[in-house]
């Protein structure tokens, strides 16, 4: 099949174009961009399209930058499409986050066509990846250990971004612009050095494996289009799924549900974590092996416990929930209260307030508001965090129970144990904020004087 019925095959098998569509095209001056751009020209006319093409400035290759940037404005006056430059400074931003070149590259590159689009109004972003690119990046992604989504390859259209070339073999490139249309076009020397690993798997990979099965490249992208097609499948399961679990969510935490966790099958547990982190801002970045973590906990673990996972985060089995989350550990600090008075606890969005009542007024919740005998009482009053070895007598129970008991009894996990406010008169604790005051300083019949306590939480 020819290559100009290859692409027209792609872009009408995945919906790629419409007409009267304003097209951006990725434009280095290789052979790959300058094909797309070429074959993109021929569809000008029949679809109306407008095309305008972006060479972006690394500010890798100093020497070799202006002469392709020539080049391209002059490839792009003979087709009479539009051309425009773009800079982007990959060294500093890498230095700066700490990444490689390669990956800070393809940050930036997607972010300033993302840009270019908006200010020029253009409806989608055509790249040259080719059917080399695909088979290279799946092997790249294979010795990685990626799963199913990893193995489906780069995906011919994402969003605004489309990729008419992506069942084109580069040789096929290279001989349509060598002898078909005969078109110059640049060479990057970044793509001849062999200590990029793509390209070392492209020289001594691919082509030896070429040598012995010449249609390598075809048939690792015809395995790409099965497991997409599946992992698009399963990805609507995960959707369904996920709505379900999703307790919680803000941008550095996520709570699922972990009932249904518990229950679901591997294959999908994966992807629904997966998704669920990707979902989160401060999460991002995770790897497979931690989603195996991630899972162990779930399908071997117990109520309370934790794994730590690089770029502080914390996976927490609770007793209803699993938290994934950047948050720091919440410990509040020491606080006095008086008879008539408030203690701002910053730490936990709450403040604690005191007042004097007369005998037999209305009765608190016993959890948020509690009223305690005041004559048994020595003020100040302090509020702290737990301390090991605490005990107290819980309103109802009759009898002493350690602190520790009373929080696993409660089910409240570990992570939020040193939030509960904590207070005490004398050596004494009154009252576990939040949950139950204490049984010896109840109001009885004797009463004469009433302490009445209340935590509210603060408007934001």
């Amino acid at each position: 099949m020819k290559i100009k019925e290859k692409v027209r095959d792609t872009i009408k098998k995945y919906k790629m174009l419409s007409e009267n569509d304003h097209i951006l095209i990725g434009l280095s001056g290789g052979p790959d961009s300058v094909c797309l751009a070429v074959m993109l020209n021929g569809l000008k006319s029949e679809m109306k399209l407008t095309l305008t093409a972006v060479y972006l400035d690394h500010g890798l290759r100093a020497g070799e930058v202006e002469n392709e940037k020539a080049f391209c404005k002059e490839f792009c006056n003979s087709l009479q499409i539009g051309f425009l430059s773009r800079s982007i400074n990959v060294k500093e931003s890498a230095d700066k986050k700490g990444m490689n070149l390669q990956e800070t590259a393809r940050e930036l590159r997607y972010a300033e066509l993302d840009e270019a689009l908006i200010s020029e109004n253009a409806d989608k972003i055509a790249l040259g990846h080719n059917a080399d690119d695909q088979a290279e990046t799946i092997l790249m992604r294979l010795f990685r250990g990626s799963g199913r989504k990893g193995l489906s390859g780069i995906p011919p259209v994402r969003g605004n971004i489309i990729r008419p070339l992506i069942e084109v073999e580069r040789s096929e490139i290279e001989q349509y612009l060598r002898e078909g249309n005969p078109q110059s076009y640049m060479t990057d020397s970044s793509n001849l050095k062999e200590d990029y690993y793509r390209n070392w798997l492209r020289s001594n990979v691919i082509k030896v494996v070429k040598g012995k099965n010449p249609s390598v490249v075809e048939d690792i992208c015809r395995s790409a289009d099965i497991i997409r097609e599946e992992d698009q499948y399963l990805e609507l399961i995960v959707t369904k799924s996920l709505m379900r679990m999703i307790s919680r969510k803000s941008d550095t935490s996520i709570e699922l549900f972990m009932r249904p966790l518990e229950t679901i099958e591997k294959p999908v547990l994966r992807r629904v974590l997966r998704r669920a982190v990707d979902a989160t801002e401060s999460l991002k970045g995770i790897s497979f092996i931690n989603i195996e973590d991630m899972i162990d906990i779930i399908k071997k673990g117990k109520a309370g416990d934790s794994i730590d996972l690089p770029g502080d985060i914390k996976v927490i089995r609770d007793y209803s929930i699993l938290k994934i989350t950047t948050d720091k550990k919440i410990s509040i600090d020491d606080h006095e209260l008086g008879q008539e008075d408030e203690a701002s606890i910053d730490e936990v969005g709450m403040v604690i307030r005191s007042s004097i009542e007369s005998a037999g007024g209305e009765q608190g919740d016993g959890r948020f508001t509690v009223l305690l005998d005041a004559d048994s009482l020595n003020f100040p009053l302090r509020i702290r965090a737990r301390r090991q070895g605490d005990i107290f007598y819980p309103m109802g129970f009759g009898k002493t129970k350690k602190l520790q008991d009373y929080f696993v009894d409660e089910k409240i996990s570990r992570d939020k144990r040193d939030g509960v406010p904590i207070v005490e008169s004398g050596n004494d604790i009154i009252w576990v904020a939040g949950f139950r005051a204490d049984h010896r300083f109840r109001v009885t019949e004797k009463t004469t004087k009433v302490l009445k306590l209340q935590m509210v939480k603060v408007k934001a």
